[in-house]
């Protein structure tokens, strides 16, 4: 049998395929991460809760991904890894089923946490298993387009859920992704090739990672910047409806928006980390502190408003998609787990994003401050990551050093 590695398993297997297999799972994620802020006002009028008490379900959903990347990879680094891509994807499909069957904020709450837990760890084994069938100079663009799946969710799945959520009610978008996820997961069995257990791989050398300090710069700057981002997307609704004042079906162009900027973010990701990981993700981080600063001067204008969510889009998938290539460098042989902790960072940051814009929206500063606490988050984010650059520099110069010495 084929197995990844291999110089014809690509071609065996068909590469364009594998690659679609794998970013379709990224599509049921995307989908089920995504639409649940497009559809906050149904669901807060299903649950008899506010808008921003609500929004915990971003938060839980978030905090599924931060525990559940780290602990699944760790454990599971010794499975074939094909065979765990598609019990994971599975598993993303049954807690979306939990969530459209729960009743009441709690129980909803709970399912959304469950639906989150398989979600990190599913993009850890899937860029894996992505950049396994390329040659090494074409890393970035194999992992984009994993997550490529996930940017073209925010374009056809999540503006898709959220029309039949607000059509056919809320829970028939999480019955929705639950078909998606058992589709990706006979396309991955079908045409993702197999790949042999890693039978190197154990718990503490995973776990290793974690004590690497460019790995906690890299996740500390996810956590932390890319919270900009989803400060101000995570209300997006209210934004669409309260301050630019318009209809409720302009929720999903705005929605729209924001997908075709990830779609065309992730391919442009891929091209600049295949040029440079490191200023890529400077340069994403720069130019979304600056987009966050005028959406706040024009969010109550639709042209420029639904042109800077394109934007927050575009910027968004390339700061992603660098951050994981980055991980996975300084990762070193825990490569799964460094992919698995990206989003781990990014959900926190999804998480604390929606959290300070609720603060901020409760303390009776609008819907439109949330952009601000995005620019102030997007700031510390880039200030970590440039931190974390310097040591990098200083310690390879000190160790050139005393090797010249030597």
């Amino acid at each position: 049998m084929t197995t990844i590695g291999s110089p014809h398993a690509a071609s065996a297997r068909h590469l364009t395929l594998a690659l679609l297999a794998l970013a379709m799972g990224g599509f049921a994620i995307g989908t089920t991460e995504f639409m649940t802020m497009g559809l906050l006002p149904d669901i807060a009028e299903g649950i008899d809760q506010s808008i921003p008490t609500t929004g915990h379900m971003i938060t839980a959903y978030a905090f599924g991904v931060v525990i559940g990347a780290p602990i699944i990879v760790s454990l599971g680094a010794r499975l074939p890894k094909r065979e765990l891509a598609i019990g994971l994807i599975l598993a993303l499909g049954v807690g979306n089923a939990l969530t459209a069957v729960a009743q009441g904020y709690v129980p909803v709450l709970l399912a959304r946490f469950v639906a989150g837990l398989p979600h990190g760890a599913y993009f850890g084994v899937a860029s894996l298993l992505a950049a396994s069938l390329v040659r090494p100079q074409l890393r970035g663009r194999a992992v984009s387009s994993v997550m490529l799946g996930l940017s073209v969710a925010t374009v056809v799945g999540v503006p898709a859920s959220t029309l039949l959520g607000q059509g056919l009610g809320w829970r028939s978008a999480y019955w929705a992704v639950l078909g998606i996820a058992i589709v990706a997961a006979a396309m991955i069995a079908l045409f993702v090739p197999h790949s042999a257990p890693d039978q190197g791989a154990s718990l503490r050398r995973e776990l290793a990672a974690l004590k690497r300090p460019q790995v906690l710069f890299a996740v500390s700057a996810g956590m932390v910047g890319f919270g900009g981002l989803f400060a101000m997307y995570s209300y997006i609704a209210p934004i669409v409806t309260d301050v630019t004042d318009l209809s409720r079906g302009w929720i999903a162009v705005a929605l729209l928006a924001f997908g075709i900027g990830s779609v065309l973010g992730s391919w442009i990701a891929g091209v600049m980390a295949d040029w440079n990981v490191e200023r890529s993700v400077l340069l994403g981080f720069a130019a979304t502190i600056l987009v966050l600063a005028v959406f706040y001067g024009v969010a109550s204008f639709a042209v420029p408003m639904l042109f800077l969510v394109f934007c927050v889009g575009a910027l968004g998938s390339i700061v992603a998609i660098n951050l994981q290539i980055r991980l996975m460098d300084a990762a070193g042989d825990a490569q799964m787990l460094g992919a698995a902790l990206n989003h781990s960072a990014l959900n926190v940051a999804n998480g604390l994003g929606a959290f300070f814009g609720a603060v901020i929206i409760e303390a009776g500063h609008g819907y439109r401050a949330t952009s601000l606490v995005g620019v102030v988050l997007a700031t510390l984010g880039l200030a970590i990551f440039a931190i974390g650059l310097v040591v990098q520099h200083r310690s390879a110069a000190r160790a050139s050093a005393a090797a010249v010495s030597g």
